[in-house]
């Protein structure tokens, strides 16, 4: 008998199938969980980095493109806090608690922070077993109860509300007056004026926060979120002076540039850049311009490329901290932006806080953009932040996994926000709870993305995405997409493949295929608790109402 068992094992040993005494295959010692790293910026447009036609030196953010995934179609939600809330729950943004901003309106939909049911991929992650780390924007809520600190999070940097000046935590001249709150974990700071630059306190603190992990034996989840490159327009000197000139040409050109790159890179096609937006008609033409304008309009692209610039270094030391940890193999990246660039003007807010007192770009500043230089940011397409055509909410995405990914992969998409907490659970394999604290959860509306990002795989075309901000509304369905634009509330229909900059409105000639999209729209609308903003509109919006976009001349 003994003799037998010595017989069988060596014969085992021999095929590489050892078996317990049970006489069941024992498993296989499982592979480590993946780290992860989201990354988000914030009112920086499509085209804003080199690997989707910018100007811009994005070196490092260009290296996890051209390394890793790019796609083509990948949605947000048009504005700051229903984003975030879209990317951190899963959920479409009246569901979990935020169809408007970080404001209470007086519903379940539209309390202003994120609700009970709604689980934040924090949650979800630290009881799979990570550390979750937050470094940067949360937006999603600001009683003490809904921090990040309370919904998840091991370790937090950053501000709770919806944007900072750069140099000082002092008042935003918003209207309201009230100073921007920086906290660590739950404990208030004070940084020092002119001490600090925000964009790179927000990358220290995260390296900071990956070198105490690494003590740790299990996986991290870090939510980088970058206030950059918002309002207002603060930048370093020696950032600045990498674009002092850039921007001589205005903005015609450098978009027309942008387009040709585009086409270059397969980001569109010929035919598609022959069908871009045309230029809205309250952009002035460059040339229409005073010396003293164009010195203005420059210096403001000059800082915002500055701002940008700033942040893809921090993402520069990030992966050079992985590597200086020997985690950059076995570490997720997926990089967006919030939305589209904005066409705030926000230069009259400054004499409020006494702000706009020197220079674009220094301390006392307080200046955007607007949609002059927006137009450009989201090149190709129409419109701004806030609206729901492609240009309010178009982001870039950039997904890299060493061995994991394909290397310079461009896809088509198409994704959205709510993909985001499915992929990352389906990478953690994180179940996501029917119910949490007692509470019982919302299920989750999108699809994770993971075998598009590894096994190349297309997202399903026909499925139906959904939006709806301060009364701008939208559905695509495959190639079609149904708009409207507050206070408007007539639908428009565009054939994105043949017109993704939206300047063929083809509803008359549709009027079956509107009359679909909009039984899908009404019925989600619906499901979500979405009110007409009419009933709901505040008494003073958080943000002045830009006019709905006009049409133009193309001039490139």
């Amino acid at each position: 008998m003994k003799t037998n068992l010595l017989q069988k094992i060596a014969v085992l040993a021999l095929t590489g199938s050892i078996l317990t005494y049970t006489g069941f295959a024992q498993s296989p010692k499982p592979a480590a969980k993946p780290n992860i790293v989201l990354i988000m910026v914030d009112d920086m447009g499509y085209s804003d980095l080199g690997s989707y036609g910018s100007e811009i030196q994005t070196p490092n953010l260009d290296r996890l493109a051209n390394e890793g995934l790019r796609l083509r179609e990948f949605y947000n939600n048009a504005i700051c806090a229903p984003t975030r809330a879209s990317l951190i729950t899963g959920q479409y943004p009246h569901k979990a608690g935020i169809g408007y901003f970080n404001v209470n309106l007086g519903t379940p939909a539209y309390q202003g922070y994120l609700n009970k049911q709604s689980l934040t991929f924090g949650e979800v992650l630290k009881q799979a077993g990570y550390s979750t780390l937050l470094s940067g924007k949360w937006h999603v809520g600001n009683d003490s109860l809904v921090w990040p600190k309370q919904r998840g999070f091991d370790r937090f940097y950053g501000i709770l509300g919806g944007g900072s000046n750069y140099f000082d935590a002092g008042p935003m001249p918003t209207g309201r007056n009230s100073p921007v709150v920086i906290l660590e974990d739950n404990q208030r700071q004070y940084p020092k004026p002119n001490s600090y630059y925000f964009t790179d306190e927000i990358t220290n603190h995260a390296l900071t926060y990956l070198d105490e992990q690494n003590r740790e034996t299990k996986p991290f989840f870090l939510y980088l979120a970058y206030t950059a490159p918002h309002w207002p327009l603060q930048a370093l000197p020696e950032d600045i002076a990498k674009y002092r000139g850039k921007y001589d040409a205005g903005w015609d050109e450098i978009r027309k540039e942008r387009l040709a790159r585009q086409v270059k890179l397969g980001i569109i096609t010929p035919k598609q850049a022959d069908a871009a937006a045309i230029r809205d008609a309250e952009i002035p033409d460059w040339d229409a311009l005073t010396f003293e304008e164009k010195q203005l309009w420059k210096a403001k692209m000059e800082v915002y490329a500055a701002m940008l610039d700033r942040a893809d270094q921090g993402v520069g030391k990030l992966l050079a901290k992985l590597k200086e940890l020997k985690k950059d193999d076995n570490t997720l990246i997926i990089f967006i932006s919030d939305n589209g660039a904005p066409a705030e003007d926000v230069a009259h807010w400054g004499p409020k806080a006494g702000r706009n007192s020197g220079p674009v770009g220094t301390a006392g500043s307080f200046e955007s953009q607007g949609k002059n230089w927006s137009y450009v940011s989201n090149t190709p397409f129409r419109s701004f932040k806030a609206f729901s055509y492609e240009g309010g909410i178009s982001s870039p995405f950039i997904a890299w996994f060493p061995g994991k990914i394909k290397p310079g992969r461009l896809e088509k998409g198409t994704g959205h926000l709510i993909d985001i907490a499915p992929t990352l659970y389906e990478v953690a394999q994180a179940p996501y709870p029917t119910s949490y604290n007692g509470t019982t959860t919302h299920p989750l509306p999108g699809v994770s993305l993971a075998k598009l990002l590894f096994n190349e795989k297309p997202l399903d075309p026909n499925r139906p995405i959904f939006w709806e901000w301060a009364g701008n509304r939208a559905v695509r369905q495959g190639k079609w997409k149904l708009v409207s634009i507050y206070p408007s509330y007539q639908w428009e229909l565009y054939d994105l493949e043949a017109d993704r900059g939206e300047t063929q409105n083809v509803a008359a000639r549709n009027p079956n295929r509107v009359d679909a999209l909009s039984v899908l729209y009404f019925d989600w609308a619906k499901r979500n608790d979405v009110v007409d903003y009419d009933k709901i509109k505040p008494q003073q919006p958080l943000l002045p109402t830009p006019r709905k976009p006009s049409v133009g001349n193309r001039n490139f």
